[in-house]
């Protein structure tokens, strides 16, 4: 992982809620192991007609916010099934942070573990966000703000959540940087024994 301080970019907006990891990658492309590739079939079934040309209406297919790295999302982002494969689909495509007024808990914590913020903020700011289409939006770790057309967002983001986005960890890596400390914690434990 890579540290972040703040992520910049244009913001997508889909409206939708309750949008669950199989609308996000649906199943016929979970069979593939590795994360490379998996953004080509990011909400392939919004995003791609039944002959597999692109939906000109999709926000992901329009040229103003094809390269968005901020998906603002409807209440409930990523409930249903735990497939990691979700959050890997959005940051294999380009999507670096999610923001909602709430995320499910364990799409939320394959999330962090894979480097893709999530945000959860109250519902007047979400609301406010969802006007905030293909607009540039400041996201700031370090600050934990959020700004856009010279409005700032308060959001919360837990210390360990903030320490790893941060410091470019994630858990193992934290783990592993603790290292020292956990030599000499079971080289104490070997004297008791």
């Amino acid at each position: 992982m890579q540290a972040i301080k703040y992520i910049e970019g244009v913001a997508a907006v889909i409206e939708n809620n309750n949008i669950d990891t199989d609308q996000i990658i649906p199943a016929e492309h979970l069979k593939i192991t590795n994360k490379n590739g998996l953004g080509e079939h990011l909400f392939s079934n919004w995003r791609y007609n039944p002959e597999n040309q692109e939906n000109k209406n999709f926000v992901l297919n329009k040229q103003e916010t094809r390269n968005s790295k901020i998906l603002i999302a409807g209440d409930n982002f990523g409930c249903g099934s735990s497939r990691e494969h979700a959050p890997w689909a959005l940051l294999d495509f380009g999507i670096q942070v999610i923001i909602s007024s709430s995320i499910a808990d364990i799409f939320r914590n394959n999330s962090i573990k894979n480097g893709l913020l999530p945000i959860v903020i109250d519902k007047s700011s979400h609301e406010f966000l969802l006007q905030q289409n293909a607009k540039i939006i400041v996201v700031n770790i370090e600050k934990q703000q959020i700004e856009v057309e010279g409005k700032t967002i308060d959001f919360e983001l837990e210390p360990f959540v903030r320490y790893c986005f941060l410091n470019g960890m994630d858990q193992l890596d934290f783990i592993l940087s603790q290292q020292n400390k956990i030599t000499e914690y079971e080289q104490q434990q070997k004297r008791y024994a």
